[in-house]
């Protein structure tokens, strides 16, 4: 979910068994659960991988966030407070920092985190996991994604987010998060 791995990434269960320090029994099964979330594939051979997106694959996630990431905000809209507002600043900060050091899996967490923060304040937990279940699909090609990108600045629409939050404007609320979940995915695609 947080590109840890790039696209294409093979992996074994015995290395997945070592990394978490678990048996093969838990790698098999949590494989198995990722497989079926879309966040590993698994060829007919047995072989394990992250998923290389196609361009339609990447242009329909994108559709999705656009469609349940905007409605999971404006769900949260009446339930934004200031604590909540100034949380999303101080992660908003932290995506800076990541996007300062080049640091693409920290830039990919920390944004994630950012929306995560917002749409728990919905209460809505089936669209949250639907939402989730994007992001795992994501992770690989965000990281492709921001590690080729040279950017020097935060998500525009970040700043734009918090405005619509403090004024209480559901209009542009769901155009700044719609901009934002769809603006570097339309570059993956072309």
């Amino acid at each position: 979910m947080h590109g840890d791995l790039p696209p294409g990434h093979a992996l074994t269960l015995r290395g997945i068994g070592k990394e978490y320090e678990v048996s093969m029994t838990p790698a098999r099964e949590a494989v198995r659960r990722l497989a079926a979330e879309g966040a590993l594939t698994m060829s007919t051979s047995g072989r394990i991988s992250t998923p290389e997106l196609s361009n339609e694959r990447i242009e329909e996630l994108a559709a999705l966030r656009a469609l349940i990431e905007v409605e999971l905000a404006s769900r949260a809209l009446p339930r934004a407070h200031m604590a909540l507002i100034d949380r999303m600043q101080t992660i908003n900060n932290a995506i800076s920092e990541a996007v300062a050091h080049r640091d693409a899996v920290s830039y990919i967490r920390t944004n994630l985190e950012f929306h995560r923060t917002l749409y728990l304040r919905a209460q809505a937990p089936a669209m949250l996991a639907m939402a989730e279940t994007v992001w795992l699909q994501m992770g690989p090609t965000m990281r492709a994604l921001y590690g080729r990108l040279r950017r020097t600045d935060p998500p525009q629409f970040h700043r734009l987010i918090i405005a619509a939050l403090k004024a209480g404007d559901e209009p542009g609320l769901r155009l700044a998060v719609r901009s934002d979940v769809t603006q570097g995915l339309r570059m993956l695609a072309s």
